[in-house]
């Protein structure tokens, strides 16, 4: 390989959620780090909280699962590692090395895949979890609420976090740390709940309970 292509290869930004500053971020527990589109404006991500056990909120999140559960996009674990701690069969995916890591450190059950990959047990899932903004995996969420679809059991159900606000936007980012370190952009979405339980219901499922636990807003919808 010639200099001049090497030194490209050195200044094109790294992947997103793979080898961008999301998987130094997952390895230490820290951040800040966040989202930013091309005009600037910043979603704070909040690496403490994914990193660290169970809130309160999750707590009646996870109240509300039925095994098996699939957690999607799981991150650091903590989801996976609480469910099987409580004798739940539970499986996350993530196609972050970090993620994985991280989760099989904390005693969960994971594999380094996205979504859209084939998946162990499609169709027999009780549960899957779409959380801490996982609604914009992909940037089209009716694509994603149809997968999902695919892989939860005939009367399973769906836990989604929505945006707390009224929002329903498709997205161009870049995974960025607070010394302007980034990843390369990627489409994402943002939908608030009403906009999510449009989306769902466009695509199969059946809305269900919606509740708010600190400051933290969740639907629940049925296949």
């Amino acid at each position: 390989m010639s200099g001049r292509n090497l030194t490209a290869l050195a200044d094109e930004p790294a992947a997103p959620w793979i080898d961008d500053p999301y998987q130094q971020a997952l390895r230490t527990g820290r951040g800040p780090l966040f989202l930013r589109r091309s005009d600037g404006w910043l979603l704070p991500l909040e690496v403490e909280r994914w990193c660290a056990e169970p809130d309160a909120a999750d707590g009646e999140l996870l109240r509300r699962c039925r095994g098996p559960v699939l957690d999607i996009g799981c991150g650091p674990g903590r989801l996976v590692a609480a469910l099987a701690a409580h004798g739940l069969t539970a499986l996350g995916v993530d196609v972050s090395p970090a993620a994985v890591a991280r989760t099989r450190g904390a005693g969960g059950s994971v594999l380094r895949r996205s979504v859209f990959d084939r998946l162990p047990a499609e169709g027999r899932w009780g549960t899957a979890l779409l959380v801490d903004g996982n609604i914009g995996i992909g940037g089209d969420p009716h694509v994603l609420l149809t997968r999902v679809r695919e892989l939860v059991a005939p009367g399973g159900r769906l836990l989604a976090e929505a945006a707390p606000h009224d929002v329903d936007e498709r997205l161009t980012v870049r995974v960025q740390d607070a010394h302007g370190r980034h990843g390369r952009d990627f489409p994402w979405a943002r939908l608030g709940p009403a906009a999510l339980q449009r989306t769902a219901t466009l695509t199969g499922w059946t809305p269900g309970a919606q509740w708010t636990a600190d400051g933290r807003t969740f639907v629940e919808l049925w296949g």
